[in-house]
């Protein structure tokens, strides 16, 4: 009888990742990053598993998007109240917290559900250069 292999996820054992978001596109690297944070990129991939490993996304005021989505993209929050919606340029939101555009981007490339609620915990945006994970040694990765 054939039996079915499961991983098991130690999530003591996670690598960190490190990605310079600057003069990258924004969608090619939410890709690549919600790749990293489900773990498709191991072997050992499981759907129904967080087998990922920590993303550390610095420079993320530093990304660019194509076409004019810079003016046409709005990002939308509710209230609940009547009259409660607001929207937000893409430009407006780049100038104000950059950090948020990149979280929205790969937050809507993760399942939504329970799991994908877990995963996007393992992303860590800034907008410049520096980060406060020197202790987890992370590694560089290139999106080229």
């Amino acid at each position: 009888m054939m039996k079915t292999f499961i991983p098991k996820v130690d999530p003591a054992n996670r690598n960190w990742v490190v990605i310079d978001l600057e003069g990258v596109t924004l969608g090619h690297a939410a890709i690549k990053v919600a790749d990293v944070l489900r773990g498709k990129n191991l072997p050992t991939f499981t759907p129904h598993l967080d087998m990922g490993d920590h993303v550390i996304a610095i420079n993320a005021g530093g990304v660019k998007v194509t076409g004019s989505k810079l003016t046409q993209k709005h990002y939308y929050r509710y209230s609940g109240y009547p009259g409660g919606l607001k929207a937000t340029s893409m430009e407006k939101q780049m100038s104000k917290d950059p950090t948020r555009v990149f979280m929205a981007a790969v937050k809507g490339m993760l399942p939504k559900n329970r799991l994908g609620r877990k995963i996007v915990k393992k992303l860590h945006v800034y907008a410049g250069p520096t980060h406060p994970h020197k202790a987890q040694k992370p590694e560089k990765m290139e999106l080229r």
